[in-house]
Formats: C-alpha cells, structure tokens, sequence
C-alpha cells in the first residue's frame, strides 16, 4: 500500500499560519497532487470537540495534565480516523499543528517533562511522525500584534508574552536538534518571500515523493 506525504505547518500566535496553509493548498492543486487538510486539535467530529473544550475561554480552571491529556485525546481520534487513513491511500495530509505543538506549548509553555511528552507520543503515534514540519517564526511581540489586531484570542493565545516565548524556543530548538525534519521560515519578512520559502520546500518534497514511485 503506497503511504501518502505528511507535512504539517507549525508556529507561534500570529505567524501567518492560515495564509500560508492556504497558499499550500492551492500549490499542490496547481501540481495536481490529491491531498487532505486537516489540523489539531481537531480534524475529525469528535476531535472538534475536544478543542472546543480546550480552547475556550472558562472561569474553571484547567489543569496542566488535563490540558495535555485532552491534546492525545484528540490525536489519537484524528490519526485514527483520518490522518492514517488518508496516507495510506498514497495522498498527502497538509497538518495545521501536529505534536510538535504539544511539544511547544505544553512542554515549552506550561513546563511539562519532554520525556513524558515523548512517553504519550510514542503510546499514541507509534513510528508515525511528519515527512517534514514547516516552522514559520517571528518574534514574540510581531506575532501577538498581528493576533491581537484580527480578533479576541481564545485560552491558549491569551497566555503572557513569557508563556509564548517559551513556545518558540521549544519550536527552533526541536528544529535545532533534528535540521532534516524540520524548515524554520523567517515569517517576520515580506509575505511572497515567505511564500517563495515555502514553494522551495514543498518543490523538494514534490521531488522526494516522485522519486520514491
């Protein structure tokens, strides 16, 4: 069964995510390449869910190690349902957020152990992981003024500037650590540059799937 290309696009708060997940999109059509999009938490019915109660904004408190679990929660209903399934019929799958995020913001953000992070990858995902995560990166400030200015910022974005500037060093230092897997964008730079980084990785990734036929 020929197994499809998992790309997933990650990033702090206001890095331009939805534009360029959409100018993605619109390069594999014009490749004619089949894909699906998806993203996290989310990505399926009962998935949706789960992010909803994740994200919205509550006078309850929500424990760290409920916040985490309910990350795996959805995974595992998200791999389970669409995202295995939609590689294994040879297609690729175009991720808004993966585990990375996980690793991001509830490992860099709230100080969870990685090694317990890895524990609940491994239980959930077993051997799956991207064929290549794009990073797109801007500092801190540049990204929450451009959330702050498009709409009111849901729990997870309303964290302090502390709390995301963990996020990101968590982003660029897994990045570090694994330079084959990963694409740090500078997103902090004209939108068409942006674009034209992108398009350079998606091309590689375009070559890397015909040459595996």
């Amino acid at each position: 069964m020929q197994s499809g290309i998992f790309v997933v696009l990650e990033g702090g708060e206001g890095v331009g995510k939805s534009t360029n997940m959409a100018f993605m999109q619109d390069y594999l059509r014009q490749h004619q390449i089949d894909f699906v999009h998806s993203r996290e938490p989310g990505g399926t019915e009962l998935a949706e869910q789960i992010r909803a109660l994740l994200l919205v904004n509550r006078d309850e408190k929500v424990a760290d190690m409920t916040e985490l679990l309910l990350m795996f929660a959805a995974r595992a209903q998200h791999l389970a349902n669409k995202i295995r399934p939609t590689l294994a019929q040879g297609k690729w799958l175009l991720c808004d957020r993966f585990t990375d995020a996980t690793f991001a913001y509830q490992g860099g953000g709230r100080g969870f152990d990685q090694a317990l992070i890895k524990q609940l990858e491994t239980m959930v995902q077993a051997e799956l992981r991207p064929h290549c995560t794009i990073i797109l990166d801007a500092p801190v400030e540049v990204g929450f003024a451009r959330a702050r200015a498009r709409a009111s910022l849901d729990r997870m974005e309303s964290e302090d500037l502390a709390f995301h500037q963990r996020v990101r060093q968590t982003y660029l230092t897994r990045a570090a650590e694994m330079p084959d897997k990963y694409a740090v964008i500078n997103a902090d730079q004209p939108l068409s540059q942006v674009q034209d980084d992108i398009q350079r990785v998606l091309d590689g990734l375009i070559q890397q799937s015909q040459q595996s036929k």
